[in-house]
């Protein structure tokens, strides 16, 4: 039986194939929670959870809320324009300051890469990443997996296509680290500029070309353009952008029957992912956002577990 011995989930890059299995069956057991009458389980009673979002989210800021309120956790939500950080205060000292009000838990999301880990490795309270600048954004990693399990039955095998601004994208480093570590093959798809070479380390094959690609794959996950964190033009505009790896009714119609189509959100519909296929047959994506807070559920009561007998 595999154990989790860890307080924190910083990273997926350091997870065994073991341990995301066993996260994904413990969420398993959660989802069914929210297919109750009664949507709560005592889990977490008694325990205060913080989400620290330094950088603006909705989706998942809202998905760890709910999914802490489902465990009869206490929640309080900060912003950075909310919190002293705003009056130049450290995210260290902020942190710190929580956890002298005996908070358990921390969900960070931050605009530096390694932000999680630092405060981590400071904390006696679990601490667990909702993003952290390009680095990893491992629920989502998490749940993208949970989903492909789901809905195809294994993962071993699987030919995953991620499309797009990889090169910025920390969902994209967080779903490689775990379809690879079990067993699927991971095709990097997008301009030069978004898709270098150096991924090809992590185990992922590259092409810049999605219409050689598109009709072997089991799961296509188109990503958004990171906007915000590119500091130069790195393809000529968004038109010709949709015309070379934007997922249209045509290319779709080329699709495996079954197929899988993904997006992490927000979706810019006519860029990326045309709104008829957003909503067609092929469309998973409101099942990845269902997922997720069952992933979540699944991580804060792993995490908690283990902060609780480090802190006894």
């Amino acid at each position: 039986m595999t154990s989790w011995n860890r307080k924190d989930l910083t990273d997926l890059a350091g997870l065994s194939a073991e341990e995301i299995v066993h996260v994904l069956d413990t969420a398993v057991e959660f989802k069914s929670v929210g297919q109750r009458k009664l949507k709560k389980v005592p889990s977490l009673r008694g325990k205060t959870l913080v989400n620290l979002f330094v950088e603006a989210s909705t989706r998942t800021r809202t998905s760890f809320e709910l999914a802490a309120v489902r465990l009869s956790a206490d929640v309080v939500n900060i912003t950075a324009t909310s919190s002293s950080l705003s009056k130049g205060e450290s995210l260290k000292d902020t942190a710190k300051n929580l956890e002298a009000l005996s908070v358990d838990l921390i969900v960070l999301r931050h605009a530096a890469a390694g932000a999680p880990q630092f405060l981590a490795d400071r904390l006696r309270a679990g601490v667990i990443s909702a993003g952290d600048g390009s680095h990893e954004h491992p629920t989502q990693g998490l749940l993208d997996v949970f989903t492909i399990r789901e809905r195809l039955g294994r993962l071993e095998g699987v030919k995953v296509g991620i499309v797009g601004d990889i090169r910025f994208s920390r969902v994209a480093r967080s779903n490689i680290h775990a379809l690879t570590k079990l067993g699927a093959e991971v095709t990097l798809i997008g301009p030069p500029t978004l898709v270098p070479r150096e991924f090809e380390k992590l185990g992922a094959r590259i092409t810049h070309r999605l219409d050689d690609v598109l009709a072997g794959l089991d799961v296509i996950n188109l990503l958004r353009i990171q906007h915000e964190r590119q500091k130069a033009g790195y393809f000529p505009g968004t038109g010709e952008y949709a015309a070379l790896f934007g997922l249209n009714a045509a290319r779709a119609a080329r699709l495996k029957p079954g197929a899988l189509v993904m997006h992490p959100g927000p979706i810019h519909r006519g860029t990326e992912l045309d709104g008829a296929v957003a909503d067609g047959p092929h469309s998973v994506i409101l099942d990845q956002v269902t997922n997720g807070l069952a992933v979540r559920m699944a991580v804060l009561y792993l995490c908690a577990s283990v902060a609780q007998k480090e802190d006894a």
